[in-house]
């Protein structure tokens, strides 16, 4: 494995996130116990952005077949919480991804700020 997929993802890409990307997330948050039952689960970003629509009932199955306990929920709950508000803000750093070639780097930065855009507006919308 090569040293930059060691690093924790960028937040502002939280919603695309791979499900080895959580895991690092996980290990950045201090909850790297729950890595391996992430990973057997498929918990990828989008995953992650669809738990604020969770109702109590999928909350709790979620708990259940994460083997988490109750503070360790609410700690992921709150960093997932902080990133959206870090994109909300605009203080996420926009990349050209590391599979575009360099001569589309402008197309992707531009197509990026339009995706924060409608995201900030999901998230104003969230209670």
């Amino acid at each position: 494995m090569n040293k930059d997929k060691e690093k924790p993802p960028e937040p502002l890409d939280f919603f695309i996130w791979t499900v080895e990307d959580v895991g690092l997330w996980l290990e950045e948050i201090n909850l790297g116990s729950y890595r391996q039952i992430f990973k057997e689960n498929g918990v990828n970003g989008e995953y992650l952005e669809s738990m604020s629509m969770f109702t109590t009932e999928q909350i709790l199955r979620f708990i259940r077949k994460c083997h988490m306990k109750w503070g360790d929920f609410i700690i992921l709950c709150k960093e997932l919480r902080r990133i959206k508000v870090a994109c909300l803000k605009g203080e996420q750093k926009i990349r050209r991804p590391w599979w575009a070639p360099r001569c589309l780097s402008v197309v992707f930065i531009k197509a990026a700020k339009c995706n924060r855009q409608s995201r900030v507006v999901s998230l104003k919308l969230e209670p």
